[in-house]
């Protein structure tokens, strides 16, 4: 005969801190648009985004990138001050969308 046991679980998550902000609405379309790559700087970015630059500019004949090396790492270091100054440069770079990895 087999015998159930009952454990209660907890949920091993916190209480989010922060509340969650709903993501930009995207493009339509990326023809015409200016795409910035963010980057960590931690774990293959390098060779991920100009993959990843390859496959869109072939999809889309008017596409133009600014690569991460324009914006800073988002992680270590003075990612604070990376962050803090992204907004601005954005507008500077008249970036019209943002591709953040590797889970930067």
């Amino acid at each position: 005969m087999k015998t159930v046991e009952e454990f209660e679980a907890l949920w091993p998550g916190g209480v989010n801190a922060v509340p969650a902000i709903p993501p930009a609405p995207r493009p339509a379309d990326l023809n015409g648009k200016r795409i910035g790559f963010l980057w960590d700087y931690v774990f293959r970015g390098d060779e991920i985004f100009p993959v990843l630059e390859r496959a869109l500019a072939e999809t889309y004949d008017d596409v133009e990138f600014v690569g991460y090396d324009a914006f800073g790492s988002t992680f270590a270091g003075d990612e604070h001050e990376t962050l803090a100054a992204l907004p601005q440069r954005l507008k500077e770079l008249e970036i019209d969308a943002v591709v953040s990895g590797v889970g930067g």
